[in-house]
């Protein structure tokens, strides 16, 4: 199997045309997800949320049961958490568990209207055989700002997470963390801005959209993945960044059709689904999904 591309940071968002792209291996995930039954926008707590504009809870539900298919076509395996009446945005699953080798980090919510989510996740993971489990003491949204390439914690502040957290997931998750610093209210959480695309130790690789960060971040993202594929403005206004990989198929939104063509060009498959209704809450694919390691 060959590795991935060497490509220079300047060179990073596509390869040479007459460059063979790298041979990806798709490695079969677990992931909880949960049904937005109750999905509505009535507050307001990003950007993207404007409780003046309709939202179809039904055309959601059908997002979403589209997205939960399409994992397991590719082979997944996908656990369900019962949503809660009064939660809308606990569709986002992935705000609520960050979880590596079978140790669990909790969720504490910046904002008041999620609060009670934390809670309910906490329940299943000890319903369904997780020891391990810690609640953070600081504000701590998850895998909306860990992500978890192989090796290393990436893992985003400026808007929700408190650098705090960052200090404490090292300690309880057992894995160095290396902080990340966000400085567009459109990209709140690190999820909205960079995806792991190759969680393999030795063939770590992302995407991201540069501007989203702060200078010193960027600095810090070019010295770790210096062959990173390199977002546009236009990939990350779509919430393309905010992408599910399992080493070989990547999941975006449909407008993220660019993206896609520069991923397939370093050996992806690009794998389209429409949430449209979902993002009217700031949301994508990768909010929608919590990944169950170990």
């Amino acid at each position: 199997m060959s590795s991935a591309l060497d490509v220079s940071p300047a060179a990073s968002v596509e390869t040479s045309a007459t460059a063979a792209p790298a041979v990806r291996t798709p490695t079969r995930r677990r992931y909880l997800m949960c049904p937005p039954r109750y999905f509505t926008v009535e507050y307001s707590i990003n950007p993207w949320m404007d409780p003046s504009q309709p939202v179809s809870a039904d055309r959601a539900l059908e997002q979403w049961t589209a997205l939960k298919s399409a994992y397991e076509s590719l082979g997944h395996q996908v656990e369900v958490i019962e949503p809660a009446p009064g939660l809308p945005d606990m569709v986002f699953a992935a705000n609520s568990g960050t979880v590596v080798d079978g140790r669990v980090l909790g969720a504490r919510f910046r904002a008041k209207q999620r609060a009670d989510e934390a809670e309910h996740f906490r329940q299943w993971f000890l319903a369904n055989g997780y020891r391990d489990v810690v609640m953070p003491a600081s504000v701590n949204e998850a895998e909306g700002d860990f992500a978890w390439t192989g090796r290393l914690l990436l893992a985003g502040t400026g808007f929700r997470t408190d650098p705090g957290a960052h200090a404490e997931a090292q300690e309880v998750l057992g894995v160095p963390v290396v902080s990340l610093q966000l400085v567009d209210p459109r990209y709140y959480h690190l999820d909205t801005a960079l995806a792991v695309l190759d969680d393999r130790p030795e063939q770590g690789l992302v995407v991201y959209y540069p501007e989203a960060f702060s200078a010193g971040s960027q600095q810090v993202l070019r010295w770790l993945f210096p062959d990173a594929v390199l977002a546009t403005a236009e990939d990350a206004a779509c919430l393309g960044l905010n992408a599910v990989s399992d080493g070989r198929n990547v999941i975006l939104p449909t407008e993220a059709t660019a993206l896609g063509e520069r991923l397939a060009l370093r050996g992806f498959d690009p794998v389209y689904v429409d949430i449209s209704e979902l993002r009217k809450s700031g949301g994508g694919p990768k909010c929608c999904t919590m990944e169950l390691r170990g």
